[in-house]
């Protein structure tokens, strides 16, 4: 189980290898949302997302003869791409897990960053059968993309440079809105944030239909999605809440959001207008949230985790339709 103590040790580890991303502001965004808007954009993270937090934290945890032999990773994306590259600067091998109908930008990214990419059919292929399969056979180091410990512990220490710099702008009472897939970084967010800055509430944000872990913390038990693909925000579509993630979910974060794919691009575009940034559709659905469920948050302000930016262009340039 993850703690605080273990995401404090992470940010040691974590110095001088991730960008403290800040809080952005505008005044447009304010006045869409009905209230104050601090934007964390983990699109400015190394390999686009909050992701390489938690594979550097996760890698460095090894121990030395675990670490040479190698690691091994399953994601539509974002996580491998970050555990491509920590692997790499750590000067080891990876081996990375992909669908094959991952954006091609992500699977060229994860192929250039140094990752061994090996692509399945997500309607009829277990990617965690072939993970721990390939583990196994090569004796490599399994790192999920959000129910392991230490990969938690790494995505919490976005929830320590949210307490402290929501404290300098005067903030110690807020609803922070987080991207959410299996909950890796929202159940970390909330740890830091349970010590930290107890004001500041994470709420996880999801697609509409991929909704498993907003209907899990309405239900108190674990809900699945019927479907593994067919939705914009392919970085967040999970099976289900994990094992790890979800009790601490329960514990401590508030209702989940949810918004429509139209939502999410016009939330891309309104980022690309307003803060000058990039963000994938997953990465914008926090955004979403709070620009257009605003009758569903509390409080004056609201913090807002962009957690990705690793948008195909010709994604990005449909967003921008939206503007219209």
């Amino acid at each position: 189980m993850s703690t605080l103590d273990m995401i404090e040790a992470a940010a040691v580890r974590l110095n001088g290898h991730v960008r403290e991303t800040p809080l952005l502001t505008s005044p447009f965004l304010d006045e869409l949302a009905g209230r104050r808007v601090l934007v964390k954009p983990e699109c400015l993270q190394h390999t686009g997302s909050f992701k390489f937090r938690g594979a550097w934290s996760a890698i460095s945890a090894l121990g030395d003869a675990d670490r040479q032999r190698g690691v091994i990773a399953y994601s539509s994306g974002n996580h491998a791409q970050g555990v491509a590259f920590a692997a790499t600067q750590h000067g080891i091998s990876s081996v990375i897990v992909m669908p094959s109908d991952a954006p091609q930008l992500k699977i060229n990214n994860t192929r250039a960053l140094g990752g061994e990419v090996v692509l399945y059919d997500r309607a009829n292929e277990s990617r965690e059968e072939i993970g721990e399969t390939l583990a196994a056979q090569r004796g490599l180091t399994l790192i999920r993309p959000y129910d392991e410990p230490q990969v938690i512990a790494g995505q919490g220490t976005t929830g320590l440079e949210i307490a402290r710099q929501a404290a300098d702008m005067g903030v110690d009472q807020a609803d922070v809105l987080v991207c959410c897939g299996g909950g890796g970084l929202t159940s970390g967010i909330a740890l830091a944030l349970e010590s930290h800055a107890p004001g500041l509430r994470a709420r996880p944000c999801e697609p509409e239909g991929f909704d498993d872990v907003k209907r899990s913390l309405a239900t108190g038990q674990i809900q699945n999605n019927n479907a593994a693909s067919g939705n914009i925000c392919d970085a967040i579509l999970t099976p289900q809440p994990g094992d790890i993630t979800f009790p601490i979910l329960r514990r401590l974060c508030g209702p989940g959001l949810s918004v429509t794919e139209d939502e999410a691009m016009r939330a891309m575009a309104q980022a690309f207008l307003r803060l000058k940034i990039v963000l994938e559709p997953g990465g914008a659905v926090s955004l979403a949230s709070a620009l257009f469920r605003r009758d569903e948050i509390e409080g004056d302000s609201v913090i807002v985790v962009a957690s990705g930016g690793n948008a195909d262009p010709e994604v990005f340039g449909k967003a921008q339709e939206f503007l219209t």
